[in-house]
């Protein structure tokens, strides 16, 4: 048996191998943690509602996707819109400021409508007057991005959930710096049609760990393969 690998390229071969297993480790280690967060979302959104005392005792991360039950008063008056599309189609999710009983504010996005309902008047029946009740997803909103278009403000359409903006646009002070997503109880009339929290976490890791093993191991093979084709590596 031959075997007189040369050094640096050796050396230089397994430094590099090094590096491609410990991304592929490193990716299995994620793996892990993302199904772990996958679980303890699908439980969360299981389970039964809050009330809205106890998410607010809850560290900022821990109430993320608790559901919570709310009792007070809708601000029709003070409806917002943001623009998003479904299935190509444009359409608007309706935030509107909710008063609880217990003196708090705090947005409820009650779901969305197309263009032609955008006119609270097209959907009269939809806006509850009085006590309410709602049950909804507590969620920390994505804040706007560079490339976010400025809102519209005259006619209250915003193209990400800003809540800063659309509190200080109608000089509200939210309990909380979050929405409440409406379950999908209907709502008279059929609009605002609630139930559109989403809930899917970008899962490669797998993918990505494979393909680094993959190189790894391909590394290893060209290694080999040009050692033989040198004579440095014989079996004899």
């Amino acid at each position: 048996m031959i075997f007189r690998p040369y050094p640096g390229l050796t050396i230089a071969c397994a430094l590099l191998f090094a590096v491609l297993c410990s991304l592929g480790f490193w990716q299995l280690e994620r793996l892990q943690w993302k199904l772990a967060l996958i679980a303890r979302v699908d439980s969360r959104m299981a389970a039964a509602p809050l009330s809205l005392g106890q998410v607010l005792a809850l560290p900022q991360d821990d109430a993320q996707y608790r559901r919570v039950t709310l009792t007070g008063r809708f601000d029709h008056a003070r409806e917002a819109y943001v623009f998003t599309t479904a299935e190509g189609a444009a359409v608007y999710h309706v935030l509107t400021p909710f008063g609880t009983d217990d003196g708090h504010t705090l947005m409820v996005d009650r779901g969305e409508v197309p263009k032609e309902k955008l006119d609270p008047m097209t959907r009269s029946a939809g806006n509850m007057e009085g006590e309410t009740r709602v049950t909804g997803v507590w969620r920390l909103p994505d804040a706007p991005g560079a490339f976010t278009p400025q809102p519209d403000v005259a006619h209250r359409i915003w193209y990400a959930r800003d809540l800063k903006g659309i509190a200080a646009a109608d000089h509200l002070t939210l309990a909380a710096p979050v929405v409440i997503e409406a379950d999908a109880t209907s709502n008279p009339g059929g609009w605002p049609k609630g139930g559109q929290t989403v809930v899917t976490f970008r899962n490669q890791h797998l993918s990505y760990a494979v393909t680094w093993f993959g190189l790894a191991l391909g590394l290893l093979g060209i290694w080999f393969a040009y050692h033989f084709s040198r004579g440095r590596i014989a079996f004899k």
